[in-house]
């Protein structure tokens, strides 16, 4: 492979620039999208069932920690044959997605996919035109010819290293790998509203966390802890 020596005013005029376009896109998407978006109402109901099945699933994987009484009187409660939690939440009629039955729900939806779908392709389009062929940095390890397609978008050159990053690839390369940087900024992932469209829970999902506690054997992890201790 041909050894390259890059200008070091590419890392000024084609590297920094990318990264600083990608973030503050990405800001001004997610502050769009908090005006664009309706405040989602909340079902009582689907989110107390949401949270008796998270504490199913504690339950069934932090059980050993509790005292053989304290976790059968736990597993009473949700799996009671006549009026445990999920016995009830089983014989309730399966509620339909949503997207189905709410076509306001299908226009936020959509909302919110061109809030975030749209910008990208508009600012992928103007750096590819402005950046185009350019190299914008490198990886620090080698890699093989497989990740030429990905990590040199716009640029075919055969003979060239494939550690090489295209200024096309190394923009998509931001877009998706600066969430924890937006966490950090925002304290939020900026694209959590995609979260709101996911439907609740349904019977076979109830009927699982009702097996998995069903079939637990229980042993108390904590019984010879003080042995275990002085060992």
């Amino acid at each position: 492979m041909t050894e390259l020596l890059v200008d070091p005013e590419i890392r000024s005029w084609v590297f920094l620039p990318i990264v600083l376009i990608t973030f503050f896109v990405g800001i001004v998407r997610h502050y769009m999208s908090q005006i664009t978006a309706l405040e989602k109402k909340c079902d009582v109901k689907d989110v107390s069932q949401s949270h008796m099945i998270s504490r199913g699933r504690i339950l069934a994987s932090n059980g050993l920690y509790l005292t053989k009484e304290a976790f059968e009187m736990r597993r009473h409660y949700f799996n009671n044959q006549n009026n445990g939690c999920f016995k009830v939440l089983s014989e309730k009629p399966r509620v339909q997605n949503p997207m189905m039955t709410d076509p306001g729900a299908v226009s936020d939806m959509l909302k919110v996919n061109l809030t975030n779908a749209l910008p990208m392709l508009i600012i992928g389009g103007w750096i590819n035109f402005m950046f185009s062929g350019f190299i914008a940095t490198r990886v620090p390890f080698p890699l093989t010819l497989r990740f030429k397609p990905m990590l040199q978008r716009g640029i075919e050159l055969m003979s060239l290293d494939p550690a090489w990053v295209s200024s096309a690839s190394w923009y998509f390369l931001n877009v998706f790998g600066l969430s924890s940087i937006y966490r950090l900024v925002l304290g939020e992932d900026p694209y959590h509203e995609m979260n709101q469209f996911q439907p609740t829970a349904q019977p076979p999902e109830i009927k699982a966390e009702w097996e998995a506690l069903e079939i637990y054997q229980h042993k108390w992890q904590l019984a010879d802890a003080h042995k275990r201790l002085m060992d």
